[in-house]
């Protein structure tokens, strides 16, 4: 943990982290598992935190590495949190802090999107953070400088 990088989000309280041979693993509530400690799990575990402790979405609400099919080709959202419908309501994608957020990062989530159709889009390399809200009626987008809260629309 000592050489993962302070990120832009709220710490981790108390992350769970286990030792697998020369693995680590940090235990995912989302997933009820433990996975590899990468520095895009890193961000992913954190920027989970924020969206629970910070905006106040429940666990149950929010999947990890959601399966998703694209041009007949199996892909993988980073996080789905879904409204109160089950219909997918945020999609987040996630990169190292070392990555740069590109026009190609943007390109992958919303292809993701035309699959999944959320409201909301959040691209964090955990140092840098943008959001999106997609408005299908007319057929355009804008830039925010949040997320909205659990419960409010």
């Amino acid at each position: 943990m000592e050489n993962l990088p302070r990120l832009n989000l709220p710490p981790l309280v108390a992350p769970r982290l286990r030792r697998d041979g020369d693995m680590v693993r940090i235990y995912d509530e989302c997933r009820n598992a433990f996975v590899k400690l990468t520095p895009e799990e890193w961000v992913r575990q954190h920027f989970v935190a924020y969206l629970r402790a910070g905006l106040g979405y429940p666990a149950s609400i929010i999947g990890n590495e959601v399966s998703l099919k694209f041009n007949n080709m199996s892909r993988r959202a980073d996080t789905v949190v879904y409204d109160s419908h089950g219909q997918p309501f945020i999609i987040v994608e996630y990169k190292a802090p070392h990555v740069e957020i590109t026009q190609q990062v943007f390109d992958q989530i919303v292809r993701y999107n035309m699959v999944l159709r959320a409201r909301y889009l959040a691209v964090s390399n955990g140092l840098r953070h943008y959001f999106c809200a997609i408005d299908y009626d007319n057929g355009s987008y804008a830039f925010v400088r949040q997320l909205p809260s659990y419960g409010s629309k």
